[in-house]
C-alpha cells in the first residue's frame, strides 16, 4: 500500500490498537488519514442505498465516496489527535482497563477474608490518588508491607487462617497498583506541558483530580474544535413550540456532547427518545465528581462554582427527584460551566 503512495487514507477508528497499527505507518509515510465514525458511515452506506451487503470491499468503496463528498467539511470527520493528546488519551484507557481488572480480584480476596480473616474482610484499603504507596492491607497480605496492626489483629482473628491463595491475589493486586502508579507519573509529567495550562487553571475551579482532568483533555483538546472562527456557534430559530426565537448554543452541545452529558433526541410521531452518545469514561467520570465532590457538604469548593452546583444537587435531592437524575443533571450544568471557563480562558 504505501508503495503507491496515496494522497489520503480513510478508514474507521476500528479498536485502538487496529487504528494505531496503521496511523503510525501512514504517518510515518506522510499520508493524512481521515476517520469517519461508525455511526456516520452506516448513515451514508443507506443514504446510498448499499444496505444488502456489508463487507470489507463494500465498506472501502463506502469510505472512498465518503471523502470525496465531504473531505471540505471537517467536521464531518473524526479528530485525528496529535501527541502528546495521543499519549494521554491511551494512559487514560489503560488505567480504565486497569480499574476494571482489579475489581474482580478485590471482590474474591473480601470473599475469602470473610472466613480466614473477618475482621478485615470489610477494610477499605486504598493508596490516596496519585499516592506512591501501596494500600497497606494488600501490601501486608502480600508480604510487601509491615503492620503490627494487622499482626496483632491476625493473632487475636476467629478466622481460619490465611490462605496463599489470599496471598498471590493481594501480590497481584499490588502488581497492578504499582502499573497504576507508574502511569500516573507519566500522565503528570505530560500534563506539564504548557499548552495544558490554562485549561488546569480551568480545572482547578472545579476542583478536579489529575485523572478527570487527563480524561477531560485527552477528549476536548483543543477547544477551538468546537468553535467557528474562535467563536462559540450561536445561531437564532423560531421554536417549534413556543414559536419565538430561540438561541441554540451549537458550540456548546457540541462540547456537552463530546462529554458524554447531552443526550440526543429521536421524535416518531407521539413517541421522543433519549440516546446519550459521547465518551463513556468522560460521562462516568463526571458523575463520580458529582459524587464525590459536589454532593457531599464539606466537599464542595468555596466558589460561585462550587456554591451552584451545591444548591443545584440540595434543590433536586430537596423536590424528591430520583439521585441518578439529580446527579446526572448537575453533570450537564457543570459541563456548561466548563465551557464557558474554557472559552473564557483560551480566546
Amino acid at each position: 500500500m504505501l508503495a503507491l503512495k496515496p494522497d489520503v487514507a480513510v478508514m474507521e477508528p476500528t479498536g485502538i490498537n487496529y487504528a494505531r497499527l496503521w496511523g503510525t505507518h501512514l504517518a510515518r509515510a506522510g499520508i493524512p488519514v481521515f476517520l469517519v465514525g461508525h455511526s456516520e458511515l452506516k448513515a451514508y452506506r443507506k443514504h446510498l442505498g448499499w444496505t444488502d451487503n456489508k463487507d470489507d470491499d463494500a465498506d472501502a468503496l463506502s469510505l472512498a465516496c465518503y471523502y470525496f463528498d465531504y473531505h471540505q467539511v471537517q467536521r464531518r470527520f473524526i479528530q485525528v489527535r496529535d501527541f502528546p493528546i495521543t499519549k494521554i488519551r491511551e494512559l487514560v484507557l489503560r488505567l480504565a482497563h486497569l480499574n476494571r481488572v482489579q475489581s474482580p480480584i478485590i471482590n474474591r480476596l473480601r470473599q475469602d477474608l470473610a472466613w480466614q480473616f473477618p475482621e478485615v474482610a470489610l477494610v477499605r484499603s486504598r493508596r490516596q490518588t496519585c499516592g506512591l504507596n501501596l494500600p497497606l492491607l494488600w501490601g501486608w497480605l502480600a508480604g510487601i508491607k509491615k503492620s503490627a496492626k494487622y499482626d496483632r489483629l491476625l493473632s487475636q482473628s476467629v478466622g481460619l487462617g490465611i490462605t496463599t491463595s489470599v496471598r498471590r491475589h493481594a501480590a497481584r493486586l499490588c502488581d497492578l497498583q504499582r502499573e497504576e502508579i507508574e502511569i500516573e507519573l507519566e500522565l503528570k509529567a505530560l500534563l506539564a506541558d504548557p499548552l495544558f495550562v490554562p485549561y488546569r487553571k480551568v480545572f482547578a475551579q472545579f476542583g478536579f483530580g489529575m485523572r478527570l482532568e487527563a480524561i477531560l483533555i485527552s477528549q476536548i483538546y483543543p477547544l477551538a474544535n468546537y468553535l467557528v472562527d474562535g467563536k462559540p456557534e450561536v445561531i437564532i430559530r423560531r421554536g417549534r413550540k413556543s414559536g419565538k426565537p430561540t438561541k441554540r448554543y451549537l458550540s456548546q452541545r457540541r462540547f456537552q456532547k463530546a462529554l458524554g452529558v447531552a443526550p440526543g433526541k429521536e421524535a416518531s410521531g407521539d413517541k421522543e427518545l433519549d440516546r446519550v452518545g459521547g465518551s463513556d469514561i468522560c460521562r462516568i467520570a463526571l458523575w463520580q465528581w458529582v459524587f464525590t465532590r459536589i454532593e457531599p457538604r464539606r466537599c464542595r469548593l468555596p466558589n460561585p462554582i462550587g456554591e451552584r452546583l451545591g444548591e443545584m444537587i440540595d434543590r433536586e435531592k430537596a423536590n424528591k427527584r430520583p439521585i441518578k437524575l439529580v446527579r446526572s443533571r448537575v453533570s450537564a450544568l457543570a459541563s456548561k460551566l466548563l465551557f464557558k471557563e474554557l472559552v473564557r480562558a483560551t480566546i
